[in-house]
């Protein structure tokens, strides 16, 4: 089973995370952002992944450690999920629309952390969410999960259904990467032999 446990502690937020790839999207999430609650619920719910996050962070101060903090440690818990990834695909895209909005999400679980981030979000902010969080939530998932994602608006105006969206494309085409290629799954998806 690829699961992964992982608690950290900073000055700033204290986290304990838990991931399963190969769950049913169950998911018990307490950030201290309820905004961001909702989206990594959506993200577990959509990826099939079981995850379990629970923060204490400097919320007063902004959301901004709580948010790129429980990146790296979702980041992190992918990769060590994972392990040597024998068998994965590799590769996943999504074209999904919200409403209005329309979002491309493509991902490679190449070894190499990389952020392509085209959203434009229209807002500073979606409730009391910054809208520029989303893109340190991403570089920093990205940085420890050690991928390549691609995420571009391709249409919308709606701050919130774009961010939505994101959420939901990206878990999508992670789950299409991780997923295991059965003709394939003692063998690791590079011709170097390791990713």
């Amino acid at each position: 089973m690829r699961t992964y446990k992982l608690t950290r502690k900073t000055a700033e937020t204290a986290i304990t995370l838990s991931l399963n790839l190969d769950g049913t999207g169950r998911s018990v999430i307490d950030t201290g952002c309820g905004f961001l609650n909702h989206m990594l619920t959506l993200f577990a719910s959509h990826g099939r992944f079981d995850l379990n996050v629970s923060c204490v962070g400097d919320v007063d101060v902004d959301d901004h450690h709580t948010v790129e903090d429980i990146g790296i440690c979702l980041g992190e818990a992918f990769k060590q999920a994972l392990g040597e990834k024998k068998g994965i695909i590799r590769y996943g895209q999504m074209i999904l629309p919200m409403d209005e909005a329309l979002i491309l999400t493509a991902v490679d679980i190449s070894g190499r952390s990389y952020l392509a981030y085209d959203l434009e979000i229209p807002t500073e902010k979606v409730g009391t969410f910054d809208t520029e969080l989303v893109e340190e939530f991403w570089l920093a998932f990205v940085r420890k999960a050690e991928l390549t994602l691609h995420i571009r608006k391709l249409a919308g105006t709606n701050s919130h259904h774009i961010i939505e969206g994101c959420f939901k494309s990206a878990a999508r085409a992670l789950r299409q990467a991780i997923a295991i290629d059965e003709s394939r799954k003692d063998e690791i998806p590079s011709t170097k032999g390791v990713l």
